[in-house]
C-alpha cells in the first residue's frame, strides 16, 4: 500500500516536537506501508547534509519542497484578505503546490496522511482517502499568546487565534479521518464532529533515552526550542521568578537551559549560575547532567516531549498544571505546581533529598513506559489508514 505522507517541515534532524512526532511515526509506518515523503522546506537554513540519508531508511521516496522566499512573501500577503492563518500562509505557496500536485499524480499513492493543518491546502483537495494530524489544537496555542501579550503583538495574536480557529473548523469536512494527541485539544478543535477525531499519543524511544550516570554538573535543567515562544517564557519564568526563591536556602543552586535556537532574550539570561547551551548533538548529555528537570510551562498547547524525555532517562521531575492536563501522569511521577513559590519549593525539597528524588524518578519513568510508546500510538495510527 502506498501511503503519502506531507508534512510542513524536514522532519530531520529532531530539534522540534512536530519533526519528533512525523519521524517516529514514519519509522513505524514503514513496517506496514511503502512511504513516499513530501517535506516542505520553508526554512532559509541549508537542509541537514544526513536529512535524506537518515529519512530514506524508512521511505521507498523522499522529497524536499523549497519555498522561495517571494513566494512565501506573496503567501502572506494573500492571507491578510483570504483568511488563511499566517502559520499556514507561511508553508504554502503556489509554485510548490503545483509541485506537489504533480508529486501525487505521479505516485499515484493509495493513502494520504497530512501532517499538520500547516500542510493542508496542498492535498485537501487530492481524491484519495486521507488523514489529517492536528497534533495539537494551535488555535489555542495562539490564544493563549493573545492573552498572555502585551501591545503591539497582542492584536497580532488575537487575529491570528480567530483565523486559525475558523481554519481548523473549515478543514474538517475534507479528510476523512482525523487524529491529535490530547483529549484537551481535541476539545478546542471548534467543529460540531470533533469526537471523531481519534487520540494518537506520541511516544518516548526507551532505547535512546534511557538512565544514564548523571554527571551533576548542574542543579536543574529545562530543555526544548529556545525560539519557541512557549519555552522562551518558561525559561524566563525560571530564572526571573523561580530561581531567586530556590537561591534564598540553596545559593548555589546553578540552571542548565539546553535546546536549539536559543532567542536573545533566552541568550540574556545567561550569568555565572545559569548556562543557556544552544544546539546540543546528543541532548540526553543535558538531561544526564543535573539532578532533576523542570518544565514550567505557562502558555503553549499540546505533550510536551522534553517531559516524556526526561522522565524516560528517570529524573524527577516537576511541572504546571497547563502540561500535565496533556501528560496526564499522576501525582506520585511527577511534581505539580501553579506558581514561583510552590515550583522552588518542589526543587528545592527535591535537591535536599536523594531518597525523594530518586523514588520520584522512578515512578515517572514507570509511567511513562506503560503509557507512551512509539510502536504502540504508531500502530493505532495504521489501523486508521487501514480501516
Amino acid at each position: 500500500m502506498k501511503l503519502f505522507i506531507i508534512t510542513s517541515r524536514i522532519p530531520y534532524p529532531l530539534e522540534k516536537g512536530d519533526k519528533l512526532r512525523i519521524f517516529h511515526q514514519i519509522r513505524f509506518l514503514s513496517e506496514k506501508f511503502d512511504i513516499y515523503l513530501c517535506a516542505i522546506n520553508a526554512s532559509k537554513k541549508p537542509i541537514h547534509p544526513e536529512a535524506k540519508k537518515e529519512l530514506g531508511k524508512y521511505c521507498k521516496e523522499v522529497h524536499f519542497v523549497s519555498l522561495s522566499y517571494g513566494g512565501i512573501i506573496a503567501s502572506l500577503a494573500k492571507s491578510i484578505w483570504n483568511g488563511l492563518p499566517f502559520q499556514t500562509a507561511l508553508f504554502t505557496t503556489c509554485k510548490a503546490k503545483n509541485t506537489v500536485r504533480n508529486l501525487i499524480a505521479e505516485i499515484n499513492p493509495d493513502y494520504v496522511y497530512c501532517h499538520l493543518s500547516r500542510a493542508s491546502e496542498y492535498v485537501k483537495h487530492t481524491s484519495q482517502p486521507k488523514t489529517i494530524d492536528y497534533m495539537d489544537a494551535f488555535s489555542m496555542g495562539m490564544y493563549r499568546r493573545w492573552k498572555n501579550s502585551s501591545a503591539p503583538l497582542k492584536w497580532l495574536y488575537a487575529w491570528e487565534y480567530k483565523k486559525q480557529k475558523k481554519y481548523e473548523k473549515s478543514i474538517f469536512p475534507f479528510f476523512d479521518k482525523h487524529t491529535i494527541i490530547t483529549e484537551q485539544d481535541r476539545e478546542c478543535i471548534d467543529h460540531i464532529r470533533k469526537g471523531e477525531i481519534e487520540i494518537i499519543r506520541n511516544g518516548v524511544d526507551f532505547e535512546y533515552f534511557t538512565d544514564r550516570v548523571s554527571n551533576d554538573n548542574y542543579d536543574i535543567v529545562f530543555v526544548g526550542n529556545m525560539s519557541y515562544p512557549p519555552n522562551i517564557d518558561a525559561a524566563q519564568y525560571l530564572c526571573h521568578e523561580i530561581l531567586p526563591i530556590i537561591q534564598q536556602k540553596r545559593p548555589q543552586t546553578s540552571v542548565l537551559i539546553a535546546g536549539t535556537d536559543p532567542h536573545k532574550s533566552v541568550l540574556a539570561l545567561q550569568n555565572e549560575q545559569v548556562h543557556i547551551s544552544g544546539w546540543m548533538e546528543d541532548i540526553r548529555e543535558a538531561y544526564a547532567s543535573t539532578k532533576l528537570f523542570i518544565a514550567p510551562m505557562r502558555i503553549g498547547t499540546g505533550l510536551q516531549n522534553k517531559l516524556l524525555e526526561a522522565m524516560s532517562m528517570q529524573k524527577a521531575c516537576i511541572t504546571t498544571n497547563l502540561a500535565n492536563k496533556a501528560l496526564g501522569a499522576p501525582k506520585d511521577a511527577i511534581y505539580i505546581a501553579e506558581n514561583a513559590t510552590d515550583l522552588a519549593n518542589h526543587c528545592i525539597n527535591l535537591l535536599d533529598s536523594e531518597e525523594e528524588r530518586n523514588l520520584l524518578a522512578k515512578k515517572g519513568k514507570d509511567f511513562v513506559q506503560s503509557q507512551y510508546s512509539w510502536q504502540k500510538t504508531t500502530e493505532a495510527l495504521a489501523k486508521l489508514f487501514l480501516d
